[in-house]
């Protein structure tokens, strides 16, 4: 099983780095990375070029211009690249914990998606990991319990690994905890939903819009607590003034057997100027 890890970024390289430091201890050549870029400027692109780690798989930069926020066309059209079987994504400021890539890889099912967890960082801890004095996942479980009770995170249980199926599986649409910026599909479930949908403005639930529709399509969600722990990087809160005319859409869409995203992979516009950087 070839699988592509995608990782959204725009304007924070400082953090898309750290992600990819870690994701290069645990790739092997059977891999590939593709950093979907919603559009950064020129000097964080420059910087990816200059640091970014040494990795044993590809590695390819797909750029983007700056329209405002389009994360789910930057996923899309590094979905649309990818050529692996089995597509995880990723945020560019939620580094991997070191058996990320190995729980992926062992919780990827037929007729399974896959919803990763995170541990919340505060301000203090994210500073000390973007200066290089903290390698996260590589930190001791002292670190960890200190870290809690100095209100640095929010959670201890990543330092437990649950079993690989009890108490996983969730048959039914279920909005609590969706996150994209943690998320695994088989590539041909992506492309029978056509992938994220595009129609969705500013932040917020295009990524509920996606399980919605993969459920519709008969998939069931596979829960990755306790194995798939992503540590997510403090900033500043995201404008959120469409959110809830997007949930509304979400919860209108619950009463339907919508599959297929309104804008996607279908409607990709490959005449748009795009940028493919090839890193390693």
């Amino acid at each position: 099983m070839k699988i592509s890890f995608i990782v959204l970024t725009y304007n924070r390289t400082d953090a898309l780095l750290a992600v990819l430091r870690s994701l290069a201890e645990q790739c092997n050549p059977e891999h590939e990375v593709l950093i979907a870029d919603d559009g950064s400027r020129q000097d964080q692109v420059e910087m990816l070029l200059e640091r970014c780690p040494a990795f044993s798989c590809p590695v390819r930069h797909v750029w983007h211009p700056d329209v405002g926020f389009t994360a789910a066309g930057a996923r899309n059209l590094a979905a649309h690249v990818a050529k692996g079987d089995y597509l995880v994504f990723l945020d560019g400021d939620c580094i991997p914990n070191k058996s990320f890539v190995a729980w992926h890889t062992l919780l990827a099912e037929s007729g399974f998606f896959v919803n990763g967890s995170r541990v919340l960082l505060n301000k203090t801890l994210t500073a000390e990991v973007l200066s290089g004095e903290v390698n996260l996942p590589h930190c001791s479980a002292f670190f960890w319990f200190r870290a809690r009770f100095q209100g640095d995170s929010n959670k201890l249980l990543h330092l437990i690994r649950w079993p690989l199926s009890l108490f996983r599986v969730q048959q039914d649409f279920q909005w609590r905890g969706i996150r994209s910026c943690n998320f695994g599909v088989w590539r041909h479930d992506f492309v029978s939903v056509n992938g994220f949908d595009e129609t969705f403005q500013g932040w917020g639930h295009e990524d509920a819009d996606l399980v919605l529709r993969l459920h519709h399509l008969g998939l069931k969600r596979k829960n990755g607590f306790m194995a798939t722990e992503v540590f997510h990087l403090w900033h500043p809160e995201s404008k959120r003034d469409q959110e809830s005319v997007n949930k509304n859409r979400v919860m209108a869409r619950m009463k339907t057997n919508l599959v297929l995203a309104e804008k996607g992979l279908r409607e990709l516009d490959t005449a748009a100027p795009l940028k493919i950087t090839q890193l390693h």
